[in-house]
């Protein structure tokens, strides 16, 4: 019950603040150019993460490997809840997020998405999706505005391995623009589309970048595949009441409690 209620808190506050953001991110969307835009927009990104961990109690802890600010880059990440795109999109700001158009459509947090310049894509045209997605990019590279690709293309069910896509890479090879890895065990608590949210910790793991001239995007795309992967299969339980990860479950790790970083 007490999970339950706490959801329902972070719901209110979650959907509530939504509202409120969406509209004024319409209001300010002719008056302030993009770099003053996006700081103001993501405040409700930044609200949202700090209401999670005062209402649900999931806390985030950063595990950042990189040894230069690399900017822009491309940032490649594992997709598994709605977290990392609240998350991901001020921690790494400025950045554009390659989406589907039709998320623009949505009342409210629409319109927040739509201010920030997404690059979003028709599904049901491939073809043309692909190329649209390399020239915005390269367009948002020039820009100086960092490019965030989930390469697995849509949210994966946690403990399992989607296919990764070449198109981050190729965008990262067609400009010689970095690519920055991220991996994060953000669906233990906040599973996607489940109501209940779980008290715990978040682990984002943002890699060092890897660098793109003379590689082709083939191999460029296994090795960002293998170190999300091996990063996820490596990170501690995320739930404080110690349930298991499905890798976990499926290895038969005996493990009955969260271990994290230190103990």
């Amino acid at each position: 019950m007490l999970l339950f209620l706490r959801t329902l808190l972070f719901n209110t506050g979650y959907y509530g603040s939504g509202i409120i953001a969406g509209s004024l991110s319409v209001i300010i969307w002719p008056i302030l150019p993009y770099p003053q835009r996006w700081r103001v927009v993501t405040l409700w990104n930044r609200f949202v993460i700090w209401w999670l961990k005062v209402a649900c109690n999931i806390r985030t802890e950063i595990i950042d490997k990189r040894q230069h600010n690399d900017h822009p880059v491309v940032i490649m990440a594992k997709h598994q809840s709605t977290w990392e795109t609240m998350f991901l999109q001020y921690h790494l700001a400025p950045v554009s997020i390659i989406l589907k158009k039709e998320l623009l459509r949505i009342p409210f947090f629409g319109w927040g998405l739509a201010s920030m310049r997404p690059i979003a894509i028709d599904r049901s045209n491939p073809m043309q999706a692909l190329k649209d997605v390399k020239t915005k990019s390269i367009a948002r590279l020039e820009q100086g505005i960092s490019v965030l690709v989930f390469p697995e293309g849509t949210r994966i069910k946690l403990g399992t391995e989607g296919k990764y896509a070449r198109s981050g890479a190729d965008i990262a090879c067609a400009t010689g623009t970095p690519i920055i890895p991220v991996a994060h065990n953000a669906a233990e608590c906040w599973p996607h589309k489940h109501f209940l949210k779980y008290p715990g910790v978040i682990t984002v793991v943002i890699g060092d970048a890897i660098r793109t001239e003379g590689r082709d995007r083939k191999t460029l795309t296994e090795e960002v595949k293998n170190w999300i992967e091996q990063q996820i299969e490596q990170l501690p339980l995320a739930r404080d009441d110690g349930i298991y990860a499905p890798w976990q479950r499926e290895k038969n790790t005996p493990v009955t409690a969260p271990v994290r970083p230190g103990e």
